[in-house]
């Protein structure tokens, strides 16, 4: 059995984004107070446009849920919020909630992301009609079970437009048995996930001012590093930058190690030193920890020593 969920957005989010074709995209809520359970990783997360267009128009791959702040939001994703800047996602976030004092820029409110890989966009002849059962006076969205005749409905829907990647296709079924997907991160999604595994706090110093904190890549993207939490590490931004330029490191039995090339280079970093030796915290129950290949890799190709 593999659930799916259906939401409601606005044309103009579907429109932005079907031009744009994304590899990830944010469905955000106005409101970042509750948190997203209704579906699992790697199953389908669908759109339909507000009534009277009853339609499913598209969707993608459930790869993670998080309140963050509107600032965080923006930088994570960009565009791929969609709407073209920050003050025009500021002022459908007032509308929304229907507060004015959102509109100032010192403000920073909470939004909910639900973040979609592999994000797929329908032309309006493949568009999909809703099952009956969802109702007119639903508001954000709702879920349904392969196990159900509609559910079933819907994920035959999916498979039956564009030759999805994300549909396994069993010989003996017309679509393939329903199964969940993993979920191919994106930068943004990878930013949240990682951000979320550490609990918001540096794994090094156990910074947690939210905005001096960085998603670092322990294999850098650019030389075959994947965007999957198990390769990333929560940072404060002074040491993600000195860990890219090899000058810390993670030791084999997870500590933090500070290169001589340091004192070296800048006849400086006492700071730094006062942390070599401290305990690398790992990711909360639920989250792959570091990859041991990866710490390796760093060590051996980006360590200075």
């Amino acid at each position: 059995m593999v659930s799916l969920y259906v939401a409601i957005t606005d044309r103009s989010w579907f429109e932005l984004l079907s031009q744009e074709r994304p590899d990830e995209v944010n469905f955000w809520q106005p409101s970042g107070t509750r948190n997203f359970g209704a579906i699992s990783v790697g199953e389908l997360f669908l759109f339909k446009l507000h009534a009277p267009d009853d339609y499913i128009v598209g969707g993608g791959v459930f790869s993670h849920a998080s309140n963050v702040p509107l600032s965080l939001a923006w930088e994570a994703f960009g565009i791929k919020n969609g709407v073209t800047s920050l003050p025009e996602m500021r002022r459908r976030i007032a509308r929304y909630r229907r507060d004015d004092a959102l509109l100032d820029q010192r403000s920073d409110p909470p939004v909910g992301c639900r973040i979609l890989t592999q994000p797929f966009f329908w032309p309006c002849e493949q568009w999909l009609p809703v099952p009956k059962s969802f109702a007119r006076n639903i508001v954000t969205g709702k879920r349904y079970s392969t196990d159900d005749a509609e559910g079933r409905y819907l994920w035959d829907g999916v498979a039956d437009r564009a030759g999805l990647p994300v549909i396994d296709r069993a010989p003996a079924e017309r679509y393939g048995t329903p199964q969940m997907v993993r979920p191919r991160l994106g930068q943004g999604a990878f930013r949240l996930a990682v951000t979320d595994a550490y609990e918001r706090r540096c794994a090094v110093s156990g910074e947690q001012t939210l905005p001096i904190l960085d998603a670092a890549h322990i294999r850098s993207y650019g030389e075959g590093g994947e965007h999957d939490p198990a390769n990333g590490l929560l940072l404060r931004t002074d040491i993600h930058r000195l860990f890219d330029l090899g000058y810390v490191t993670v030791s084999e039995d997870h500590r933090f190690e500070v290169s001589h090339r340091l004192k070296a280079d800048f006849d400086n970093g006492r700071h730094y030193y006062d942390l070599h030796g401290v305990e690398v915290r790992g990711p909360r129950r639920g989250y792959a920890p570091p990859s041991a290949d990866m710490l390796a890799w760093h060590r051996e190709r980006r360590y200075l020593g």
